[in-house]
């Protein structure tokens, strides 16, 4: 029996999925990453399609005419009327060609929309990188929670049955007279008490699993049991702080900074004049009215057509006053972004020495609390102090083992949030 018990554990232990495990599964399944990675391959196609339109583009265009009077499939031209050829004229006129339209000179604009399409694309993958330490740091934090509330599931339901033998007992005196009944009353208020804090504490766990299930992408059943090391840590915030900028919050932000920029640059460009090349090769169809018979004629021309702006009636330059504004927006935001994450760490690590003072103490009162319970018990039993006084005595031992389950796993999130804020959780290959 002893063997199928150790066996059973193993078993256990080995169908568990560690959080490694599921970080991993989740940054490969995720929806959350699936959406972000569709934006990036978004942006990766808006940039070569940038780059696309700097070379024009070709049209087969085709077309039919009805006309009231004959037209002829050309124009005619003195030379044409001189050499006394024939002239084909008719009312419905066919046409098929092949246009080429590109623009030669935009003012640089077409040159900053493709450099704002390339940083847009960068930006895409610094929302991955971001959407990942994201992600990593949820799970995580989602992980040890349902660790924190099944270990507080089982201290309640070791509490529970405590109280049900103590139950069970005081029923047993009461039957022979030894305890009141009032007695009774009071250990069955405690004992349902603590069956209703048991489905609290279940009811949260289930929560937090679903919560889990959503965000990785599948349902975890079994969790295997995360080493915590609650001890003093020591941190140098000026080497911390020197760190930030190179973080991928910071280079968002200087791409959003530079992303503006080539904004600016690109509505100045109305200030140029605009140059574009035209071409066309076609064919023009139609049935000679006189001789009813089909003819077609070659066609082809090429121009350069020029457009400059002399008045809008400050239009551009309200768009070029919008740009510069949101750029100094960019800037001011970067900066605030450096000034939050220097807040941030600094609250970041002072909520592990407050997480981790916390344990310490809850830790040193669970084992007070426990020493007070068992001679409150002694007491109790040999007729020294009240019911009243053990429940109490028990009630304190049970809080404070839930408050030192939690705080030894809220000084763990505490750890993954600086892993976070710092961009320290997911593994350089997902990186």
């Amino acid at each position: 029996m002893k063997h199928f018990f150790y066996l059973s554990i193993l078993t256990a232990s080995l169908l568990a999925e560690s959080l490694d495990e599921v970080v991993d599964y989740a940054l490969t399944h995720s929806t959350m990453i699936k959406q972000t990675k569709a934006g990036q391959e978004l942006a990766k196609l808006k940039h070569k399609q940038s780059k696309a339109q700097r070379y024009g583009e070709f049209d087969i265009v085709g077309n039919y005419t009805h006309y009231n009077l004959p037209r002829t499939l050309a124009p005619l031209t003195p030379s044409t009327i001189a050499a006394g050829q024939p002239i084909t004229t008719t009312k419905d006129l066919y046409s098929a060609g092949v246009t080429y339209n590109v623009p030669l000179f935009t003012g640089f604009a077409q040159t900053r929309n493709v450099e704002i399409e390339h940083l847009a694309k960068e930006m895409a993958d610094v929302k991955l990188k971001l959407t990942k330490e994201q992600l990593v740091y949820n799970v995580r934090s989602l992980y040890v929670t349902i660790l924190s509330l099944r270990e507080m599931l089982q201290a309640q339901k070791a509490y529970t049955k405590a109280l049900f033998k103590l139950h069970e007992q005081i029923r047993y005196e009461v039957s022979l007279g030894k305890k009141a009944k009032i007695d009774l009353y009071k250990a069955d208020a405690s004992l349902q008490g603590s069956r209703t804090q048991e489905q609290v504490i279940e009811a949260n766990l289930n929560i937090t699993k679903a919560t889990l299930a959503s965000l990785v992408g599948k349902k975890i059943d079994r969790f295997a049991a995360v080493p915590i090391d609650v001890r003093k840590n020591s941190y140098d915030m000026q080497e911390l702080q020197q760190t930030l900028v190179n973080l991928k919050k910071v280079e968002a932000e200087t791409l959003s900074v530079e992303k503006a920029e080539k904004m600016v640059s690109k509505t100045e460009s109305v200030r140029y004049p605009q140059v574009g090349l035209s071409a066309y090769l076609g064919k023009n169809y139609g049935e000679d009215l006189k001789s009813n018979d089909w003819d077609d004629e070659t066609l082809w021309q090429a121009g350069l057509n020029v457009k400059y702006n002399v008045l809008d009636f400050g239009q551009s330059a309200i768009n070029i006053q919008k740009a510069k504004i949101a750029k100094m927006q960019a800037v001011l935001h970067k900066e605030q972004t450096l000034l939050d994450l220097q807040k941030e760490l600094q609250t970041a690590i002072s909520k592990i020495s407050q997480n981790r003072a916390v344990y310490v103490g809850n830790k040193a009162a669970h084992r007070l609390s426990a020493e007070s319970e068992k001679i409150e018990k002694v007491r109790y039993e040999h007729g020294a102090s009240t019911l009243n006084d053990l429940l109490l005595a028990q009630s304190r031992t049970q809080q404070a083992k839930a408050k030192t389950i939690q705080s030894k796993y809220d000084y763990q999130k505490s750890i993954y949030y600086l892993d976070y804020l710092l961009e320290k959780g997911s593994t350089d290959e997902n990186k």
